[in-house]
């Protein structure tokens, strides 16, 4: 029996991994992102598809730790002082939003019929917006740090923390026994106490024991003991939070605040993340198997009104919030998309209002089922919103467009290798026009002192505004190597006759260059790394003038392989002629003649001592 039972939870175990191997990759192809294929194949595998799982509420218990962990990372990046500087957006922003969504949504409980107390227990839920879902997202995307990213991430961090008086809320809500009112309140007060002093005291332990704590352990320099402690910290806190009556995420925060200025803080980061990422997946597919399709099925009115109702309540309050503290149209509406489905913690809220019976177990299915079907809807809310969104078009307030220039030489991007090939030419005195598509460079190349004028060197017509038919050389400087032959090609179309020197990438990208008629380029890596090597052979006691010698010869052979690769010599048979290896390869028996004096007279000693040298 014990060994089919743990079969049984292999087969559970293989099945989990297999799902999400195999849903993530085709639905990020498909473009549709890796959260929806994680709902989707808990979907498949839950009780409600292929049937391996029949208690989905188990599995989404313990997947609730990928979004511990991943608070836990969030919270190691929110230093006190950064914290401290975001208090405007959290408790500006996020109690703003918070309060009016909450209103709006009791509203539509109120107006729907349902009494005050379940109506608001219901909305609140809803206002939770689910952190997994939204971190997920602005990672995927890149926009965690971007200024949108931080506001969206401090409304997410007020709402984590608004599960304390959520909760407590629903213990004074909870209907009353008139013969016990007096013991059920003095409970509630005993209840709130200990979660304060469950935070002072998880505050208290991280801010003067978490650091000698690790510092003991990482002088055991045993890397095990370290990632077991990391788990402990991140885990302990949780179960701190949980049996003070709180969120578990919120714990797991509170220590990764705490320990944001600690020097362990990377290496407990590289030690969480790999268990963040796996049962943040799992998290996904556990939301999946949890959508009770038999509810939905005997209720599907309700769900599919509460479902748009809240949705569509939730997202105008978010944007009437955006816009009210200056926010522009296209970040409100995207904000109002990204958090108008409800979170996991809504399931905490309504499991609690359950047990003190503000609500009954068929009301707890049926806004379970509505917080799932949202978070599945989100990520499809937000394809959407891209598909039907124009892309950002960069402001240019107080950006000069490239129209009518002169300069004797014109420069096509301003980056790093175009600030510095544009220094000898302006120390000669030489005129020189500038020009780029990066409008942050432009401005802050303006405060250096350079006019940088905005232009897509890959149109004609402004290359034409820029001056290339008056100029006497042009520098391709931009860092994209496909970009760079674009122009070449176009420059010497257009102007056969002007001079084209351009920066490339690489080895085949310098090929596309000269074939497409530069006349001259330079692979941005290769001179600094030879002169990199000259002084390594130098720092290594190699003679100066030897050193010198050496990097000329790594010069020649290069070129001689280059030209070779121009002719059309296969890149690899010109590599093996020319190219030093360093792969063993089988000493000769007889040194060849040309290599006469290569052996001296202390490697033959060597040689002849060899107890092979008989053989």
């Amino acid at each position: 029996m014990a060994a089919e039972a743990a079969g049984n939870d292999l087969v559970q175990a293989v099945v989990l991994l297999a799902a999400g191997v195999v849903a993530v990759p085709i639905f990020k192809r498909l473009g549709l992102g890796s959260i929806l294929g994680y709902l989707a194949a808990g979907l498949v595998i839950g009780p409600f598809g292929l049937g391996f799982f029949s208690d989905s509420q188990a599995i989404l218990h313990v997947a609730e730790l990928g979004v511990v962990m991943f608070l836990f990372i969030i919270g190691l990046e929110m230093q006190p002082l950064r914290l401290w500087g975001l208090r405007r957006e959290i408790f500006g922003l996020g109690v703003l939003q918070v309060g009016l969504c909450a209103v709006l949504l009791t509203c539509v409980g109120l107006a729907t019929g349902f009494p005050i107390a379940v109506s608001f227990v219901a909305g609140a839920g809803f206002v939770l917006t689910s952190t997994a879902i939204v971190m997920q997202l602005l990672e995927e995307s890149g926009e965690t740090a971007a200024p949108k990213g931080q506001r969206m991430v401090s409304i997410l961090l007020l709402e984590d923390l608004a599960i304390v008086p959520l909760l407590a809320l629903v213990a004074f809500l909870a209907p009353l026994d008139p013969n016990a009112a007096e013991t059920a309140m003095r409970s509630r007060w005993v209840d709130v106490s200990i979660g304060v002093a469950s935070i002072l005291g998880l505050v208290i332990a991280g801010r003067y024991l978490l650091n000698p704590f690790f510092r003991i352990l990482a002088n055991s320099r045993a890397r095990e003991v370290m990632t077991a402690a990391a788990l402990l910290v991140v885990l302990g806190s949780a179960l701190a939070m949980q049996l003070g009556g709180l969120s578990m995420a919120m714990g797991a925060f509170l220590a990764g605040v705490l320990l944001s200025e600690s020097s362990f803080r990377h290496q407990l980061e590289a030690d969480i993340e790999p268990f963040r990422g796996i049962l943040l997946g799992l998290f996904f597919l556990a939301v999946g198997m949890a959508l009770d399709l038999s509810v939905v099925a005997a209720n599907w009115h309700t769900v599919a009104l509460y479902v748009a109702a809240y949705m569509i309540v939730k997202g105008a309050g978010i944007y009437a919030v955006a816009r009210i503290l200056k926010s522009d149209h296209r970040e409100a509406l995207e904000r109002a998309v990204v958090m108008a489905q409800g979170g996991e913690f809504a399931f905490v809220l309504y499991a609690a209002a359950t047990a003190v019976g503000i609500i009954d177990g068929e009301a707890n299915a049926i806004l379970t089922a509505i917080i799932i079907i949202s978070m599945v809807l989100t990520p499809l809310a937000i394809i959407v919103l891209r598909y039907f969104t124009p892309k950002d078009e960069p402001s240019l307030d107080g950006i000069e467009v490239a129209d009518g220039l002169t300069g004797s030489v014109l420069v096509i991007g301003f980056g790093r290798f175009g600030q510095i090939a544009s220094q000898p030419l302006l120390l000669r005195g030489i005129d020189v026009s500038i020009i780029d598509n990066d409008v942050e460079m432009i401005q802050a190349a303006a405060t250096f002192g350079f006019k940088v004028y905005y232009g897509d060197g890959t149109r004609l017509d402004i290359l034409h505004a820029a001056g290339a038919g008056r100029a006497n050389a042009v520098l391709i400087c931009v860092d994209k190597g496909d970009v760079a032959v674009q122009i070449a090609t176009l420059l010497r179309h257009e102007y056969p006759l002007l001079q084209v020197l351009a920066r490339s990438y690489d080895r085949g990208v310098s090929l596309q260059l000269i074939n497409a008629g530069v006349d001259f380029q330079v692979r941005e890596t290769f001179e600094s790394a030879l002169m990199f090597g000259e002084n390594t052979l130098k720092a290594l006691g190699v003679d100066e003038a030897e050193a010198a010698e050496v990097i000329e010869d790594v010069r020649r052979r290069d070129q001689a392989r280059f030209d070779e690769q121009l002719a059309g010599i296969d890149p690899v048979v010109a590599a093996g002629k020319l190219l030093k290896g360093n792969m063993p390869v089988p000493t000769p028996l007889t040194p060849p003649r040309r290599a006469g004096r290569a052996l001296n007279e202390e490697t033959a000693a060597v040689l002849e001592d060899s107890p092979n040298a008989a053989q």
